[in-house]
């Protein structure tokens, strides 16, 4: 990528060389970065929409704050690429999201810049608050700053993070990125004024003045209180921040340097807890995506001068789009079915079931706890639950999924997407350790289905249960097996024999692979070489003991494979049931390893893993055939 188009930019090698900017060149600068996003992602997918509606907000945090001293924690982080860009990691960004290359979110190994890792949203309050406290105990000057989008703001935690701070007297400062417009943000040069007066010095020491003054005096004191937040009301809806204890400032064009800089340059010499509202419009600057961001949200290469064109051969269905049919198809037979999704409801596939059954549809916000409790109590009630969530934000409800519906054995369905490795999204979005959490826990049942086709069956089954039962599925396309038109299940709790060996006991051990999950199609393949017997386990819990001890009977040696921890997976229950019943049997276990997995492409993290088909045949042959 040239960086003769952008002269101003390439002289940017730390936020230390842009301090020096004028307020005309920075308004060049952002102008430049706007552009580089725009060309880099364009070549290499990512994070889109939200990167180009942070461009100003980051050029002034930058500009203002003595980063990397002064702390920046970015609040789920698929907005950083320009925190990227002008911290030392612009000529990288070709290899953003790739093996090797550049994470899409903030990575403390990356960067010292990078002061907290982050993927998944509401943390960044928690994070720069003890980062404030901790600078404060060590008598360091530092500030703390987190930037949090509206979307993030509906958690749970980030709550909690504010009724702590709002108690702390630290020098935290809280940005809420409002790029939703749901609060229509004031404009002009009168809310720019009020907005820099609100945050100089003179607001607030007249205001701690007037306070220290009227305290002998309560009913003026109140008075002045009254007409404090009247004051502000005509501006902002502060007072819910103020109850909190922070210093509502806001809400500000956080597309406006010339608003943006005077306004943190006052704030940073404030004392206490300090939050700054800013609008933002995402996609800014770019017209497609400010007309469609959430296409532009997460898209792949493209042409910027023509846009995100539609493939003209159909790509093939995923295992989203195949648990969205069923979803719409049960709903529409089952009457009892609600949908629930904790703000995700393109990537689980909830738009048609949203807009067939809008009575029956619920998106909860980022807020897992509650969305599986929300579940709980509806199951209560007669209701049937389908929370559709990733695997990885599973993690976030597990108290939840435990004491609200495994312990009183609550009939709720969890359609768990991104199961196993998530390629460029790397290992905060990666579902690897499902089948472990999941399994460990009394009435908890969990189904891994091989392909589309299961995929549709095993959901089926699990909507007839009178328990909590998971469903587990990768991202993206699977082996191309249609799914069946009908809602018909598979039996509960059993897997069927797909290959069986054809080998004598001269030719060597009798090897038999227990796949668990779409890997049974790359074992399948591996046992051509290997003459192996291949099962389809299906289940991870209740594992089809049964079929285990036939197949144990007439083997010599199992391999377990599955996408997921081996820790506690479900070779651990293949071990366990072994050992239960008195067989033993050399076992070879395949998985994922006890370490975080990084970004990449996800055929060649899985080859990395040695779970493609020349890597368990490797793995075999080494264990079994001394070749």
């Amino acid at each position: 990528m040239s960086t003769n188009s952008y002269p101003l930019l390439q002289t940017v090698d730390s936020p230390a060389d842009m301090r020096r900017f004028t307020r005309a060149q920075l308004k060049t600068l952002s102008a430049e970065l706007r552009s580089y996003v725009l060309d880099s992602v364009s070549r290499t997918g990512g994070h889109l929409s939200s990167n180009l509606g942070t461009v100003e907000l980051t050029v002034a945090l930058h500009a203002v704050f003595n980063t990397p001293y002064d702390r920046l924690v970015w609040d789920v982080g698929h907005q950083t690429y320009p925190h990227k860009i002008l911290t030392g990691r612009r000529d990288r960004m070709p290899s953003l999201r790739q093996l090797g290359g550049l994470s899409g979110f903030p990575l403390r190994s990356e960067s010292e810049y990078d002061t907290f890792g982050t993927a998944h949203s509401s943390t960044s309050i928690s994070a720069a608050l003890g980062m404030a406290l901790a600078a404060k105990r060590k008598g360091e000057k530092r500030r703390a700053v987190a930037i949090i989008g509206d979307g993030a703001m509906t958690a749970g935690m980030a709550f909690e993070a504010l009724n702590n701070a709002g108690v702390s007297d630290s020098n935290l400062l809280v940005i809420l990125n409002d790029n939703d417009m749901s609060i229509s943000p004031p404009v002009g040069a009168l809310n720019r004024y009020l907005a820099q007066l609100m945050s100089g010095q003179f607001y607030a020491k007249a205001r701690d003045m007037g306070k220290s003054v009227l305290k002998q005096v309560p009913p003026l004191l109140e008075l002045a209180k009254r007409l404090e937040q009247s004051a502000k009301g005509m501006v902002v809806p502060a007072t819910l921040f103020e109850n909190f204890g922070f210093n509502y400032i806001g809400p500000i064009d956080g597309h406006d340097l010339d608003s943006l800089i005077p306004t943190l340059e006052n704030i940073k010499g404030l004392e206490g807890p300090q939050f700054l509202h800013v609008v933002t419009k995402k996609g800014q600057g770019y017209k497609l995506a400010e007309a469609d961001p959430v296409t532009y949200h997460g898209p792949g290469k493209f042409d910027p001068e023509i846009g995100i064109v539609k493939p003209t051969t159909p790509p093939k269905t995923t295992f989203t789009q195949v648990f969205g049919r069923w979803l719409c198809d049960m709903a529409a037979q089952d009457e009892r079915l609600v949908g629930i999704t904790p703000a995700m409801r393109e990537g689980s596939g909830m738009v048609e079931f949203e807009q067939r059954f809008p009575l029956r549809y619920y998106d909860v916000g980022i807020a897992e706890q509650h969305a599986v409790t929300f579940a709980a109590g509806m199951a209560c009630e007669g209701v049937k639950p389908v929370v559709a969530i990733y695997s990885t934000f599973l993690q976030r409800g597990y108290d939840q999924l435990i004491h609200d519906v495994a312990l009183q054995n609550l009939p709720v369905v969890f359609a768990l997407d991104r199961a196993g490795l998530v390629g460029a999204d790397g290992a905060t979005h990666a579902g690897n350790y499902d089948i472990p959490f999941v399994r460990c826990i009394p009435n908890m049942a969990m189904a891994c289905p091989a392909d589309e086709r299961e995929c549709r069956q095993l959901l089926s089954t699990a909507f007839a249960q009178n328990g909590p039962v998971a469903v587990r599925y990768p991202r993206g396309a699977g082996a191309g097996v249609e799914p069946l038109a009908s809602l018909e299940g598979l039996p509960f709790g059993k897997g069927e024999i797909r290959r069986e060996s054809t080998a004598g006991a001269e030719a060597g051990p009798r090897i038999a692979i227990l796949a668990f999950g779409s890997l049974l199609y790359p074992a399948l393949q591996a046992a051509e070489a290997l003459d192996a017997t291949v099962v389809n386990m299906r289940w991870a819990k209740p594992l089809d003991v049964e079929l285990l001890l036939d197949i144990a009977a007439r083997h010599d040696a199992l391999v377990t494979l599955e996408e997921g921890a081996i820790m506690g997976g479900a070779g651990s229950a293949v071990l366990e049931a072994l050992q239960a019943a008195g067989v033993q049997r050399p076992v070879l276990q395949l998985g994922l390893p006890d370490q975080f997995i990084e970004h990449g492409d996800p055929a060649k993290l899985l080859a990395l893993q040695g779970l493609d088909v020349a890597g368990i045949t490797q793995s075999v042959r080494a264990r079994f055939l001394n070749k």
